[in-house]
């Protein structure tokens, strides 16, 4: 199996990549977050891979984190969800925001995702309700539980909420208070 590749990027489109290792060319389907992150043509890239064998067809996926492989591999595992619409969940919302769509319940926020209807969201937060904690939830949302539930209990929706700690400030100096005061600040700017 191929875990990753590391070579330079030699084309780009709008659901992948071609990626050159030594002297072949590799085709890399993979979610906005990594196309956005891989850089330049002719840069050098790596980045994590799901190899996908079927009796048709082979397919290769690829990640800037191993978070976004180990949550599109949870995605495979929902009945109905294939390659196609686990892309498009993770080009839509990071891990972190899906782990707080399931365990919050909120279809409404799938049921945005091209390609996820009602029924599909249905059977996302079903079968991956007892998965969610295989679901990295090492992005902005956990930052804190602390943070989520406080703004959560503050009557706001896991959806602004999500935007909210999105918004925040990369920086590990910040204080849980100061936290809630930028998210707060958020919500007044809207």
């Amino acid at each position: 199996m191929i875990a990753g590749i590391e070579g330079k990027l030699q084309a780009r489109s709008a659901n992948g990549a071609v990626i050159k290792v030594g002297g072949i060319s590799l085709s890399v389907q993979m979610p906005t977050s990594t196309l956005s992150a891989l850089g330049n043509i002719g840069d050098k890239v790596q980045i994590f891979t799901h190899l996908q064998l079927r009796e048709d067809s082979i397919a290769l996926y690829g990640f800037a984190t191993a978070e976004e492989l180990d949550t599109f591999r949870i995605l495979l595992s929902v009945t109905g969800v294939g390659p196609k619409v686990a892309l498009s969940v993770l080009s839509a919302m990071n891990p972190g925001q899906l782990a707080l769509a399931i365990s919050s319940g909120n279809a409404d926020m799938l049921c945005h995702i091209p390609g996820v209807g009602k029924k599909t969201a249905g059977r996302l937060l079903l079968e991956l309700k007892d998965k969610i904690d295989g679901i990295a939830i090492g992005t902005p949302v956990a930052e804190g539980n602390e943070l989520t539930a406080a703004l959560l209990g503050l009557g706001y929706s896991p959806s602004e909420v999500t935007s909210a700690i999105s918004a925040l400030p990369a920086s590990p100096e910040l204080t849980i208070e100061e936290k809630i005061r930028l998210a707060l600040q958020h919500f007044s700017g809207r």
